[in-house]
C-alpha cells in the first residue's frame, strides 16, 4: 500500500513519513470525521441582494474583521462585464459600495477579485483597461491594479504603471496584471501577468508566445505622460517580473512555459537551505515538461532581497518589442517538489503556514482523491494532510493562528487540523446547485469563516455570502 502511495507522487527523497501518515489514514477515517472539537458551528447570511458576491481567493476581510470586501460577479468568467466593489458589515449585514467603474459595458473596464489589505483599510482589485470597448475588451493582457481607500470612495488608486509604447519604461508593464495579494507586512505586492506587447508580436511570429509569469510591486511612484486614449497610465509602486519563463521548456528540467497562482511565503517569511531568514519570499505553480514528455505542475520558490527596493535594479526590467520583461539580477527561482504526476484537482493557489514553515496544495492520493499535502519551501518530503474518502473540491485557506485548513469538500465547508489531521464538516452538505463555491475566509481572529454559495430566488440564482461562527 505505502509503495503504491509512493509511486503515485513519485517523490525524490520522498520520505516514509507520508506512506505512514496515508496508511495511519486509512484505519482513522472514522474518527478524523466529526473530531475538530467537537463544536457547535452556527451560520447566518450576510447579503440577500439579486446580484452575484463574489469574495476572493485570499485576504477578503479587512484587519479588524469588521467587513468583507467583493465584487458584483455572479459568474467567475464575467470580470470583463462586472461594474462594482462592494463591502458588508459582519456584524449588521449592511452593504456599501466602495467603487464603481465608468463607461462600463459589457466588454469592460470590469472590477473583480478585490483583497484587503493587513496595513489599512485599503483593498485592491482588478479593473480592466479604461478605454475598454468591442473592438478592445477586458482581457488578459488589458488589465490592472486598482486600489481604494474605504474613506474616499470611487476615488481609484492605480498601483502598476502601464506603457505599451516604446520605448518602454523601467517599472511599467505592458499588459494584464491579476490576482494581487499583499505580502505579511503590507508593504508589497504580488500579482500574476500576461504581456501585451508579446501577444501582439506573437501574431507575427511563431516563435513567441504570451507566457504567464508572477511579478511584485515595491514601493516608488512611475510617471507617464498624460494619454488621452487611456491605454496607458502612471502607477503609484513600481513593478517587476520575477520569474523565468520559456516558450519552449527542455525535457526533464526546470524550465518552465507558465508561472501562477502564488502566494507569499510565511507572514514575515522563512528560513531558506542556509539558514537564513528570507523576509519577502514567493511560492509559485510552475508547469514543466517531465522525461516523458508530459507538462505537469510543480512548486517552486523565489527569494526576494531583504531591501525590495534593490528590485529595482537589472537589465530590460521593461522589456523591448520581442521579450518579455526581464528579471531583476538578483532574483533566482528554484524547484521544490519533483513528482510524477504533480499538482493536481481544481484550481488553487498554493498556500504557506504563518511561520512560513509549510506550504500547502492539492495532489490525489492513491485512491484518485484530491487531498491537501503539504512540503517545506526547503523542499524535501511531502506530507498528506487530508485524509477524506472524497476528493477536496477547491481553493484551501488557513487560519491566521496556523492550526487549521479550511475548504469545500463534499458540498460542505470542512476544516482540518492541521497537525493531526482531523477533520470536521462546519456546515450541512448542500445539493449540487447549492455547495459552496470559491475559497473560504478566516476572519483575522480565527473565530468565524466566510464562504459563497448560490442561493435560489425568484429572479435567478445569485451568489451570497455566508458566515459560520466556530464555536
Amino acid at each position: 500500500m505505502s509503495k503504491f502511495f509512493l509511486h503515485q507522487l513519485s517523490l525524490k527523497g520522498a520520505t516514509l513519513v507520508a506512506a505512514v501518515q496515508f496508511c495511519t489514514g486509512l484505519f482513522a477515517q472514522e474518527s478524523r470525521q466529526g473530531a475538530y472539537l467537537k463544536m457547535k458551528h452556527t451560520e447566518r447570511q450576510l447579503t440577500y441582494g439579486e446580484y452575484g458576491h463574489t469574495l476572493n481567493n485570499i485576504q477578503a476581510f479587512s484587519k479588524d474583521g469588521y467587513w468583507l470586501a467583493y465584487d458584483t460577479r455572479n459568474d467567475d468568467t464575467k470580470i470583463g462585464s462586472t461594474a462594482s466593489i462592494e463591502v458588508v458589515d459582519t456584524r449588521t449585514g449592511a452593504v456599501k459600495k466602495i467603487y464603481e467603474t465608468k463607461n462600463q459595458s459589457e466588454f469592460g473596464p470590469g472590477v473583480g477579485a478585490v483583497a484587503f489589505s493587513p496595513l489599512k483599510n485599503e483593498v485592491v482589485f482588478i479593473q480592466g483597461i479604461r478605454n475598454a470597448n468591442a473592438e478592445r475588451p477586458y482581457s488578459l493582457t488589458r488589465r490592472t491594479g486598482v486600489a481604494v481607500d474605504l474613506s474616499r470612495p470611487n476615488e481609484p488608486i492605480y498601483l502598476d504603471a502601464r506603457d505599451v509604447n516604446p520605448p518602454f519604461t523601467p517599472g511599467a508593464l505592458r499588459g494584464g496584471t491579476h490576482a494581487h495579494s499583499w505580502s505579511g507586512d503590507g508593504h508589497l505586492l504580488s500579482f500574476t501577468y500576461n504581456d501585451y506587447v508579446i501577444e501582439q508580436a506573437a501574431k507575427k511570429d511563431s516563435r513567441l508566445a504570451d507566457l504567464r509569469m508572477v511579478g511584485v510591486m515595491v514601493p516608488g511612484r512611475v510617471l507617464l505622460p498624460i494619454d488621452e486614449t487611456m491605454e496607458n497610465n502612471s502607477g503609484e509602486m513600481f513593478s517587476v517580473v520575477i520569474t523565468q519563463v520559456t516558450e519552449h521548456p527542455l525535457r526533464g528540467t526546470d524550465q518552465i512555459s507558465k508561472a501562477f497562482d502564488e502566494c507569499w511565503i510565511g507572514k514575515s517569511g522563512y528560513v531558506n537551505p542556509q539558514g537564513k531568514a528570507v523576509q519577502y519570499s514567493i511560492a509559485f505553480q510552475g508547469n514543466v515538461v517531465n522525461a516523458e514528455g508530459k507538462a505537469i505542475t510543480e512548486i517552486f520558490v523565489v527569494d526576494l532581497p531583504n531591501d525590495p527596493l534593490s528590485l529595482k535594479k537589472g537589465e530590460l526590467l521593461e522589456g523591448t518589442q520581442t521579450s518579455r520583461p526581464q528579471v531583476p539580477s538578483d532574483v533566482r527561482q528554484r524547484r521544490i517538489t519533483f513528482t510524477e504526476h504533480g499538482l493536481e484537482g481544481p484550481r488553487h493557489w498554493i498556500r504557506s503556514s504563518p511561520d512560513g514553515k509549510e506550504l500547502y496544495f492539492l495532489a490525489k492520493d492513491a485512491n484518485q482523491h484530491v487531498q491537501v499535502f503539504a512540503v517545506s519551501p526547503n523542499g524535501g518530503g511531502i506530507r498528506q494532510v487530508s485524509f477524506h474518502n472524497f476528493s477536496v473540491e477547491g481553493q484551501v485557506n488557513i487560519s491566521p493562528d496556523g492550526r487549521f485548513l479550511a475548504y469545500s469538500a463534499d458540498h460542505a465547508i470542512h476544516i482540518t487540523d492541521i497537525k493531526n489531521s482531523r477533520s470536521e464538516a462546519v456546515t450541512v452538505k448542500f445539493t449540487d446547485e447549492e455547495k459552496p463555491v470559491g475559497a473560504p475566509a478566516w476572519a483575522p481572529d480565527g473565530k468565524s469563516i466566510a464562504y459563497n454559495r448560490y442561493v435560489k430566488s425568484v429572479q435567478g440564482s445569485f451568489l451570497q455570502i455566508f458566515l459560520v461562527t466556530l464555536r
